[in-house]
């Protein structure tokens, strides 16, 4: 009997030890939106140079932890009035069903200053068989509540396969970090329900509070002091749109790949219109201090389907370009926010990249950086002195016409920002 025993456990620790062998490693596909959502929280890891496009870059990066997804309640689900054939599924129907569309507002990872008094806006559209009411409720639901509001009634009745804007303000907490609150319908009946396969997942605001930072190099209003070039050569700015060589334009409230407007300035930079082409733009040196980030938003221009591109923050000092972070993006309908701590280069100066390389076939690629911009926080900032008198000017009046006007050619044309 001991030795039945035994052998009996002899065969169950080599068991064991050959199903240890084919447990899961963790490694696998890479989840763009999760990884590029922990990068907008990490520290920026710098990239070595000349990494090959569309590479998957090695960063180091902090995980985001989010509450959990709180359950809604179940809604009713119809009762099929007839027996379907056998092995037939009955297509899922419920009585309260929502779809989200978009965030017309406040963008997944927009940052607040504490305090801040925004409003978010979500457009959802009624997949359900019954009209959502007047009576009906857009619901706090769980997470970070984000100010007093707990529920807000619907704007109009919502008929099925209609859509509506639901807003609710809010206000940014008083700590610095990254918030998310959940939020669900209420029925006139009390239910709760929501979005999903079954009707009771919750959509969410999202955003990152930060201590009050100050814009102190927007790369958008200078990108016509910057350089810019392809693998055909130098190239003009603002440049030529459809040009072949590439070229840069800046763009006015641009449109995400959702369809949101942002309110505010982009950078169009379209690669050279050959295999792998690229576009990179060199600004003027500046000098990094200690707590800059570098923040904006990366996507394709909207309904650009073929754009599959890799956005790229390098920078050259001392004679030697390196890369600082870099990221690939397809269009997929979906934008990402970049938040990038440059103290690594604190007491630099350097003359930041801004690049888009294609990923192949350049022909579709219209890539697009929203706002980027470095930021500082508000009281690391040196405010200039200002001068009580305005010194006076001498203008010389010309006497003399000349028939032949001197053309004055200027390197560097001014730049207007727009507010």
């Amino acid at each position: 009997m001991r030795r039945n025993l035994n052998l009996l456990t002899i065969t169950f620790l080599l068991v064991l030890g050959l199903a240890a062998c084919n447990f899961p490693t963790g490694s696998g596909s890479r989840d763009t939106a999760a990884t590029l959502r922990a990068i907008t929280t990490s520290q920026a890891a710098t990239l070595q140079a000349g990494q090959t496009p569309g590479a998957s870059p090695t960063l180091s990066m902090a995980t985001l932890v989010f509450p959990t997804l709180p359950s809604l309640n179940t809604p009713s689900t119809p009762v099929p009035t007839t027996a379907g054939p056998a092995n037939t599924a009955v297509p899922v129907s419920y009585c309260n069903w929502a779809a989200y569309v978009k965030d017309v507002t406040i963008p997944d990872g927009t940052t607040f200053t504490p305090g801040t008094e925004f409003t978010k806006t979500w457009r959802l559209q009624n997949i359900g068989t019954c009209a959502w009411t007047t009576s009906y409720d857009l619901v706090f639901s769980g997470g970070h509540q984000m100010g007093n509001v707990v529920a807000v009634d619907l704007p109009t009745t919502v008929y099925p396969n209609q859509v509506v804007d639901v807003s609710v303000n809010l206000r940014a907490p008083a700590s610095e970090g990254r918030y998310r609150g959940y939020w669900g319908l209420r029925s006139d009946a009390g239910v709760i329900f929501g979005i999903g396969g079954d009707a009771k997942q919750a959509f969410y605001v999202d955003v990152k509070v930060v201590g009050s930072m100050t814009n102190v190099f927007d790369f958008a209003v200078e990108y016509c002091h910057a350089d810019w070039r392809s693998e055909a050569g130098d190239l003009g700015c603002p440049g030529n749109e459809g040009g072949k060589k590439g070229y840069i334009l800046q763009v006015n409230n641009p449109k995400l790949e959702n369809g949101a407007i942002f309110e505010g300035l982009g950078l169009l930079m379209v690669p050279q219109r050959i295999f792998n082409g690229y576009l990179e733009g060199q600004y003027q040196a500046f000098e990094v201090h200690s707590g800059d980030h570098f923040r904006g938003i990366i996507n394709c221009a909207y309904k650009s389907p073929g754009c599959s591109v890799l956005f790229r923050l390098a920078y050259r000092a001392e004679g030697e370009v390196k890369t600082f972070w870099q990221y690939p993006e397809d269009y997929e309908g979906k934008y990402y926010s970049v938040d990038l701590d440059l103290s690594s280069l604190a007491g630099r100066k350097v003359k930041f990249i801004l690049a888009a390389l294609a990923d192949g076939d350049a022909e579709d690629d219209l890539p697009i950086w929203v706002a980027p911009r470095i930021e500082r926080p508000s009281h690391l900032v040196t405010k200039e002195p200002t001068s009580t008198t305005a010194p006076s000017k001498t203008v010389t009046p010309t006497d003399a016409f000349t028939n032949t006007p001197t053309v004055t050619v200027t390197a560097t044309p001014t730049v207007t920002a727009t507010p």
